[in-house]
C-alpha cells in the first residue's frame, strides 16, 4: 500500500506538470514542471523523502528499460537519419562537452564556497574560543 501511496504522489506530480505545460505557452516539457514542482514539494517539506523515495529510486532503476522503445524508433527511421549522421554526431559531443564543463564548474564553484564557509566558521569558532 505504502508503494502505491508513493506511486500516486508521483503521478498526481506528473499531472501536474501536465497541467503546467497546457496552460503556460512557455516551450518547456511538462517532465521539467513535474520535476520543479517534485523539487519545490521537497525542499518546503510539503512532500517528505519518505513519501516518494523508495518508488522514486525504483523508478530510477528500470529507467534505462524507458530508452528501448526510443531506439527501436531511432533504428526505424535509420534512413531519415544516415545523411546527418555525421551533424548529429558532432552536436551530441560538442553538447555533452559543454554540459560537462558547466557541470563540472558549477560544482567545483559550490565546493570552493562550501570549503571557504567552513573555513570561516573554524575561524570564528577558533576565536571565540581564545576570547
Amino acid at each position: 500500500m505504502k508503494y502505491l501511496k508513493q506511486m500516486w504522489i508521483i503521478l498526481l506530480i506528473s499531472f501536474a506538470g501536465e497541467a503546467l505545460r497546457s496552460v503556460l505557452p512557455l516551450p518547456v516539457p511538462a517532465s521539467i514542471y513535474g520535476l520543479l514542482i517534485m523539487l519545490f514539494g521537497l525542499m518546503t517539506h510539503v512532500i517528505s523523502l519518505d513519501e516518494v523515495e523508495e518508488t522514486g529510486n525504483f523508478l530510477l532503476t528500470v529507467m534505462p528499460l524507458m530508452f528501448i522503445p526510443a531506439a527501436v524508433g531511432l533504428l526505424e527511421t535509420w534512413s531519415l537519419l544516415k545523411p546527418i549522421i555525421w551533424e548529429i554526431a558532432i552536436i551530441m559531443l560538442v553538447s555533452t562537452v559543454f554540459v560537462m564543463a558547466f557541470s563540472g564548474r558549477v560544482t567545483q564553484t559550490f565546493i570552493r564556497k562550501r570549503a571557504e564557509k567552513k573555513k570561516r566558521e573554524r575561524k570564528e569558532k577558533d576565536e571565540n574560543v581564545y576570547h
